[in-house]
């Protein structure tokens, strides 16, 4: 089985305090064995109207769809979830099987 990738491109409300974010975030992954990579960043390099606005993204990496499926009904997701909804302008998920392509030597 591939494994799943779930991916979220945010834009904060104005005036959120992302650290505060980052660590419910860090928490609710240690929290969920299911989720066997979390990584995040900030954009600092891309353009504003290419941006249009998305200034953060978190990518999630589980062993298949199911361990993404149990990760997003699993209560502590759900609790963090109608948090996190709130603190955010817009929000882009993308929920996708990892495709790995081998780089030339």
């Amino acid at each position: 089985m591939a494994e799943f990738n779930h991916l979220a491109v945010v834009k904060f409300k104005e005036g959120v305090v992302v650290e505060d974010v980052l660590k419910g975030l860090e928490k609710l992954v240690s929290e969920i064995e299911s989720v066997k990579s979390f990584v995040w960043g900030q954009d600092i390099e891309s353009p504003e109207m290419l941006r249009q606005g998305f200034t953060h993204a978190f990518l999630m990496t589980f062993g298949c769809k199911e361990d993404l499926t149990a990760f997003v009904g699993h209560p502590n997701h759900v609790e963090f979830s109608s948090t996190f909804s709130t603190v955010i302008e817009k929000v882009l998920l993308l929920d996708f099987p990892v495709v790995t392509v081998k780089a030339p030597a």
